[in-house]
């Protein structure tokens, strides 16, 4: 008999669920008066965000709001998002956070496959909600976020629902009892894939994970207590990559920036001391190549964490000239955002620029809450050598994989098989353990027989002194099956044509790896920044050229 075993067990003084909502509680105790939101004029201490969070809760459950309901949040990066990540699941309900930039047919799917009971909205998308909601066949009470700094365009802040947001949480008490969840498998948040093939899928959170993610990222960031955020990373992606919580667990001061603008970054920074923000490469490179006049000199160094498309080791460098030190992160909205970093390695210091640039732009090693990454034959699921060469998919274990997908069981079962969670992405492994993502296994192309990274050649073009931005994919070809095809945004002001491009690769890089094409124009993004390749695909497949991609801009 295992006497470990034996009258040993879980009860309610040695065994409460993990929640992240405790963070919030954490705060009020014990910093009741330190700085929490700042947004605007706008500011709230840690006290007063709380009473808000429990006021509005309490006003969603006296209209019904309780466990397992689904609450749809459409909003700007605003305090009321902020809110949202505590007030919601603090009734037992899930928060499901909408992209801000959807079309009003996918925003009306996702209401209705998401079983949304109540919407909360940002009245500068009225005109998309209200298109949405004459596609859907039921009708959602709405709760209107009135945003004074909001840069209303024509027919924007139109009032659709019977409530303001203000008026609502004003009918709340603040001697709720918020409900803490009785398993920690219980959801807490539902965030939907960007579907770039088909209807996009619901992926389901708990509340252990999403305590775990918050948990891990001050380890690997070496996050410090009281640190002044930038929040400009969309809340509605990944939660924020689980910050809304991450920052009331360390008495951290949120700063919110509703429009990513290169001068508002820096006028924030220097304002309000900014010491962390995160973003995606494309906030990178606009920071990095901004006007002369929009700079400020950093009063001290910034750390900056960026997901997404390995950024360029160009970016990299000129983020540090100016005093950011950059870390980069990956993950997938399956995995709570990101689960490997790029830890430093103190030796690395005395490193050439080129070469520090280049191992920045590696994904690294797993995050501490990550019981297992690794990179395996998608075939025999045996692990890759470790050699920087032979490549693999990146497959996860751990207790910040989803849950699922919401009502969708063949899909949660394919991308779980084996026991793994599959990324769909390819990587090496290096011989120090460091991943490397070489491309997403559909966006590989394969030319004569021949493997070519998109990543790999996109790094080398965005080198060029021209080049701002830069997209490679594969463009059908009747003698080697596709070769490479180059879409680039260039810098403003400066000029270089398809002939110059291409014979910088010529001394850059192998020849079968060269871009036959060159496409110059804005390139499609969705709202976090990532480069819609499914649409560059698409142009790629034309017999006719063009060189403005207008068609393309979302």
């Amino acid at each position: 008999m295992n006497n470990y075993n034996k009258n040993l067990d879980k009860n309610s003084s040695n065994y409460v669920p993990l929640s992240p909502l405790t963070f919030l509680e954490r705060a009020k105790d014990i910093y009741p008066d330190y700085e929490a939101l700042f947004y605007g004029n706008r500011k709230y201490t840690w006290k007063q965000t709380y009473d808000r969070c429990i006021q509005f809760a309490s006003a969603l459950e006296k209209i019904g709001i309780g466990l397992g309901d689904t609450v749809s949040v459409l909003a700007a990066n605003t305090p009321e998002l902020f809110e949202a990540h505590y007030f919601i699941p603090m009734t037992g309900a899930v928060i499901n956070t909408i992209n801000i930039r959807l079309d009003s047919h996918t925003i009306a799917y996702i209401l209705e496959h998401s079983d949304a009971k109540l919407f909360i909205v940002d009245t500068q998308f009225s005109p998309v909600i209200k298109k949405s909601l004459q596609q859907i066949n039921k009708k959602i009470p709405i709760i209107d976020i009135v945003d004074s700094q909001a840069q209303l365009e024509k027919g924007e802040g139109e009032r659709l629902g019977q409530w303001t947001y203000e008026d609502f949480l004003s009918s709340g008490d603040l001697d709720y009892n918020w409900k803490k969840p009785q398993d920690e498998w219980q959801a807490i948040s539902l965030s939907y894939t960007s579907g770039t093939t088909g209807q996009p899928k619901g992926v389901v959170y708990h509340h252990r994970g999403s305590y775990l993610m918050s948990m891990g990222s001050v380890v690997a960031w070496n996050m410090p207590n009281n640190l002044s955020y930038l929040y400009t990373v969309p809340m509605f992606h990944c939660n924020g990559w689980g910050y809304p919580w991450t920052l009331a667990l360390l008495n951290a001061k949120a700063v919110f920036c509703r429009y990513i603008v290169a001068k508002n970054i820096f006028n924030l920074i220097d304002k309000h001391n900014i010491t962390h923000f995160g973003g995606a490469p494309i906030v990178l490179n606009l920071i990095a190549n901004a006007k002369e006049e929009d700079k400020k000199v950093l009063k001290n160094k910034v750390y900056a964490m960026t997901a997404g498309a390995p950024p360029p080791s160009v970016i990299l460098e000129k983020m540090e000239k100016l005093g950011f030190e950059v870390m980069h992160v990956y993950g997938l909205t399956e995995t709570y955002g990101h689960i490997l970093h790029c830890a430093w390695n103190s030796s690395w210091n005395e490193l050439s620029q080129d070469k520090k640039a280049e191992i920045k732009a590696q994904q690294g090693v797993r995050y501490p809450h990550t019981e297992e990454v690794a990179v395996l034959n998608p075939r025999t699921y045996e692990y890759v050598p470790m050699d920087g060469q032979t490549m693999g998919e990146i497959m996860i274990r751990g207790n910040t994989v989803m849950k699922g997908y919401y009502k969708n069981k063949d899909a949660t079962e394919e991308t779980m098989k084996k026991g793994w969670f599959h990324s769909g992405d390819l990587a090496v492994m290096h011989p120090n353990g460091y991943i490397q993502v070489k491309d997403r296994s559909k966006d590989i192309i394969i030319s004569g027989g021949e493997n070519i990274s998109s990543v790999e050649v996109e790094n080398i073009i965005a080198k060029h002194e021209a080049v701002s931005l830069v997209a490679v994919v594969a463009k059908p070809d009747e003698k080697w099956g596709e070769t490479p095809c180059a879409f680039i945004e260039l810098k403003a002001g400066i000029q270089t044509t398809e002939k110059e491009i291409i014979e910088y690769c010529k001394k850059n890089m192998a020849g079968f790896k060269r871009p036959k094409h060159v496409i110059f124009g804005e390139l499609p993004k969705t709202s976090t920044g990532k480069i819609q390749k499914f649409e560059l695909r698409k142009k790629a497949k034309e017999k006719k050229w063009t060189q403005k991609l207008t068609n393309l801009i979302h």
